[in-house]
């Protein structure tokens, strides 16, 4: 199984005692414990220095075996869309692949989607992408993932200052649920995340927190429930994972949640 993994601070986190480091330390808890039970890891990624892309990069280099490495060196998969990289000089694009160090792939991808080869972005001039491209770019490699992966969880999310259509988790997990795709909403680190899982009426929203809870595209969520999660869990635990800050609740959800998924696809044995 591949699963992709979504994840942004969140405007909440400092209202909920959360600071970026909890949310590094749930995102690489929540990668280890799925690279342990062979499941392979994708993400939109971005190129910053401190980014997840390259946390993801690390850890599996640290924890993964050579001998494992050589058998299925393409542990995280991370989907550049096309105004990521279309606006990043080529030499940091060398850089993050020479990184890589044989532990996981970039994939450059086009405005609609479609793969690119290194040498062809070598060949296209650096420039800032425009607004369209932001739009449509971000969409096609959302689209793409979520065909390539069995799974998605998200955590956390911004709801302002986007460049897609609507908030980058927002859409992925739009993508997921048109989909049918099994998709597990953390949403105690509040953020979009949170406000899709109170959308789908999977827990009452929170009182308080100092943002206006409105942003582009929420209303679309309301056609759905969390009966269309399709993650192996029940709705009390869906509740939960909605709603705690306790990360090894957490990820035992998750497993818990994962492993039910993998008994649906494994054949009956009498």
């Amino acid at each position: 199984m591949t699963v992709a993994v979504s994840t942004s601070d969140s405007p909440d986190m400092r209202f909920l005692g959360l600071g970026e480091g909890h949310l590094r330390e749930i995102t690489a808890r929540i990668a280890l414990q799925l690279l342990a039970i062979d499941i392979n890891l994708a993400y939109g990624g971005d190129l910053r220095t401190w980014g997840f892309s390259k946390l993801l990069f690390r850890l599996v280099l640290r924890y993964t075996s050579s001998a494992d490495l050589k058998k299925d060196p393409a542990r995280v998969t991370n989907h550049l869309a096309w105004p990521v990289h279309i606006g990043t000089p080529v030499d940091q694009i060398d850089a993050l692949i020479d990184d890589l160090q044989g532990t996981g792939e970039v994939v450059l991808l086009d405005c609609d989607g479609t793969p690119l080869t290194l040498e062809t972005r070598r060949n296209l001039s650096t420039r800032a992408p425009t607004q369209d491209e932001w739009i449509s770019g971000l969409t096609a490699m959302r689209e793409l993932q979520s065909s390539l992966t069995d799974a998605r969880v998200l955590l956390g999310g911004q709801v302002e200052n986007f460049k897609g259509r609507m908030p980058g988790v927002a859409e992925e997990a739009m993508v997921s649920l048109c989909a049918g795709q099994p998709l597990f909403l953390i949403g105690g680190f509040g953020g979009c995340t949170r406000d899709i899982a109170e959308t789908l009426g999977i827990d009452k929203p929170r009182d308080g927190l100092s943002r206006n809870g409105s942003w582009s595209g929420r209303g679309e969520f309301k056609q759905w429930t969390g009966e269309n999660l399709n993650n192996g869990l029940t709705a009390k635990e869906n509740k939960v994972l909605a709603s705690t800050p306790f990360m090894t609740q957490i990820i035992f959800l998750i497993l818990r949640g994962m492993y039910r998924l993998r008994q649906r696809r494994s054949p009956q044995v009498n």
